[in-house]
């Protein structure tokens, strides 16, 4: 589910634009081969004109591949053509193709970029550089969708946000394409990354010093790269938000069952070139392909869900929990954490009662359902909906504390980790439901001018305004130096020396019992 059908529950009026839907997109280009005023960089590939602002510069669309149509659909992406003129770099990136309330956006050529830096910086100068993988279930998301303003300056960082493909197009994994099973999205963001490498340097940033960052599904792709060989060394540091990578993703044989499903509902099954038919559908047909498949229960895990990472493939050969455990990941500072009440944004409004409550726990964990229930039982909550809620977002097959905190262990034996937990609630109520630090409600302490559309975030108090500031130099720290700590902020200690997971609200910053809080030893003898 994502986080755009989680906002029903919160909101019944959305204005929403739609883009409509195309195979290509065209530059626009500005005379000029120099760079005459500011604001005009040059990238390998040729020059581009961003928005100058008072305090920071950002360029918009910048393609960092070939457009993957026409014969390179599913194909690994390509470094893009150059061009000659001065690309305008001030319109927004399109959407990759995709369903926004059941409206189809985008356009298939989406491979582009953003990137913000603070006002001043030239080319010489050494900021860390964070990229930003959007979340939205690798169905959804666009880097239009977070402006980097906010980070870029308070953090004094290059901020680069990432398109990449979604759903089907990003994701499929068919014999007839290829023997890779699918992760075309994961190859994306490892070619944007090995575009930061290239051209960092010409917005001031540290193609050296490259911190990548993601929440939800954003953050278990970064959790594909510390495992994948193809990404080593392409990033320095990771950041993981309400996504972990101790949930497992799908075997190459459940994708190519999944893809098999794809391929007959697209009625590509049956005919002699297979590859030929799949290539020829339009890229509205295949935005609704096995929809609501995995989606449909909370008690659902990460890899009943056809668009994801796929392990025991060349690009990612082990699971990336096991490659964590078992030291083949990438060893670089991590900074981790979830929210206090992930689940909730997925149960509000849905019709929970006693029974089936209860159902839903002895359908999940059969003979350990008692167990279960004994420690979540219902009189200790107002509703069923807040015990589920509770109940499965501990456990967090699909999104939740204790996965995050096991993430957290098995990485903090061979670098270092800093754990947190966001814990101020959003005085959201939906349905009489009270929301508190659901998923994604923490993104707006990071990044500014989220559209309220598609992320209905309360405003910040003027307490709440401080905590986003504390949290930005921290992540800013943590991106500079792999240590989010510094002058003027409470202390983190690091997780691996002290097991410590420090919470965040404006009621305290300091450290906070998450394992107890959420029953992470009752978790960690149960199956996943």
């Amino acid at each position: 589910m994502s986080m755009r059908t989680l906002t029903q529950a919160l909101t019944t009026a959305v204005a929403l634009t739609a883009v409509v839907l195309t195979t290509t997109g065209a530059a626009v280009a500005a005379p000029g081969s120099s760079p005459p005023e500011p604001g005009v960089v040059r990238v390998d590939a040729g020059w581009v004109r961003g928005s100058v602002e008072d305090d920071h510069v950002s360029y918009t669309g910048i393609p960092y591949a070939a457009p993957p149509v026409g014969e390179r659909r599913w194909e690994p992406p390509a470094r893009p053509r150059p061009w000659q003129d001065v690309r305008d770099a001030t319109a927004p990136s399109p959407y990759c193709p995709q369903l926004i309330r059941r409206v189809a956006v985008g356009q298939e050529d989406c491979l582009y970029l953003d990137v913000t830096a603070p006002a001043g910086v030239e080319r010489g100068d050494r900021l860390p550089v964070l990229v930003w993988l959007y979340g939205g279930s690798f169905t959804t998301g666009g880097a239009r969708e977070f402006d980097g303003a906010e980070l870029a300056t308070a953090g004094d960082v290059v901020v680069v946000t990432v398109n990449y493909r979604l759903g089907a197009l990003g994701f499929l994994s068919a014999p007839a394409l290829d023997s890779a099973g699918g992760n075309y999205g994961l190859m994306d963001q490892a070619e944007a990354l090995r575009w930061v490498r290239r051209n960092a340097a010409r917005f001031g940033g540290d193609p050296g010093n490259v911190t990548l960052a993601g929440q939800s599904a954003g953050a278990r792709a970064v959790c594909a790269h510390l495992a994948s060989p193809g990404s080593r060394g392409l990033f320095d540091r990771a950041i993981m938000q309400s996504g972990a990578c101790d949930n497992a993703v799908p075997t190459l044989a459940a994708a190519q069952a999944f893809g098999e499903r794809a391929t007959e509902q697209v009625g590509c099954a049956s005919v002699a070139d297979v590859a030929a038919c799949l290539h020829a559908v339009a890229p509205e047909r295949l935005l609704g392909v096995l929809g609501g498949v995995g989606t449909d229960q909370i008690n659902r895990r990460v890899a009943d869900r056809p668009w994801n990472p796929v392990a025991g493939t060349p690009l990612l050969p082990r699971q990336p929990a096991d490659a964590l455990r078992d030291g083949s990941a990438a060893r670089v500072p991590s900074l981790i954490g979830a929210t206090s009440h992930e689940l909730r944004a997925f149960l509000a409004g849905r019709p929970v009662t006693a029974e089936s409550y209860r159902a839903m726990a002895e359908g999940n964990f059969g003979a350990d359902a008692a167990t279960v229930l004994a420690a979540y039982p219902l009189d200790d909550y107002d509703t069923p909906v807040l015990a589920a809620a509770t109940l499965f977002g501990d456990w967090g097959g699909i999104v939740g504390a204790c996965p995050v905190l096991r993430t957290a262990e098995a990485a903090a034996v061979r670098q270092p980790v800093y754990a947190y937990e966001f814990a101020e609630d959003s005085g959201q109520v939906a349905v009489d439901f009270p929301m508190g630090a659901y998923h994604g409600v923490d993104l707006s302490y990071l990044w500014d001018d989220l559209d309220p559309s598609l992320y209905p975030y309360p405003p910040l108090t003027a307490e709440q305004e401080q905590l986003s500031a504390t949290m930005i130099d921290y992540w800013t720290a943590f991106a500079r130096t792999g240590d989010p700590n510094g002058s003027g902020r409470p202390a983190w200690p690091e997780f691996g020396a002290t097991g410590t997971v420090l919470g965040l609200s404006t009621s305290g910053i300091a450290p906070t019992p998450f394992a107890a809080d959420h029953r992470c030893d009752l978790w960690s003898g149960l199956p996943r």
